[in-house]
């Protein structure tokens, strides 16, 4: 499989991401949601303008739409992945597969990390909350929530990835 020609000096900004990673942490708290601060943390790599980045990953905060399903950090590795490996060819079935193979490596180690994809889980609801108002962001939320620290790993997952198998 030939994937996106990306420079692994790009990627390694240290031996652990740690940049991305804190980059991904840093969107969250100033407010983007979790898909958003995953998909923003490495939209420079495939020259994404960050607005469309914004708002391509608007949708998928809070398990999508706040639906509480598939977690938005983990949609936002998705979206990355699509971008470094995706299928741009209808008949490319080969690229397909390849893209969902790094996918489902994706989602092993993210529920390795976080128990499960799905944000209800994650969050240790037993439903959605019913609304799709965001919560307001006071130091309570983000001591009730393990999101910034979710979303941090997701962007390491990502790096590891990238860097696995980045040309």
């Amino acid at each position: 499989m030939a994937y996106a020609k990306i420079d692994k000096d790009l990627i390694r900004i240290d031996a652990n991401g740690e940049a991305r990673a804190d980059k991904a942490k840093r969107m969250f708290l100033e407010g983007f949601n979790c898909s958003q601060s995953v998909v923003l943390a490495f939209a420079d790599l495939f020259e994404l303008d960050e607005d469309i980045a914004k708002r391509m990953s608007a949708s998928f905060g809070g398990g999508i739409g706040r639906l509480r399903e598939v977690c938005g950090a983990f949609s936002g590795i998705s979206m990355v992945l699509g971008l470094f490996a995706g299928q741009t060819e209808g008949e490319d079935q080969e690229a397909k597969k390849e893209n969902y193979r790094l996918v489902q490596e994706a989602a092993k180690l993210f529920e390795k990390e976080n128990g499960s994809i799905i944000c209800r889980e994650i969050l240790g609801l037993t439903k959605a909350e019913g609304t799709y108002v965001p919560a307001p962001r006071t130091d309570d939320y983000y001591k009730k929530r393990p999101c910034p620290e979710t979303i941090r790993g997701a962007a390491q997952i990502l790096v590891e990835i990238l860097e696995k198998y980045a040309t």
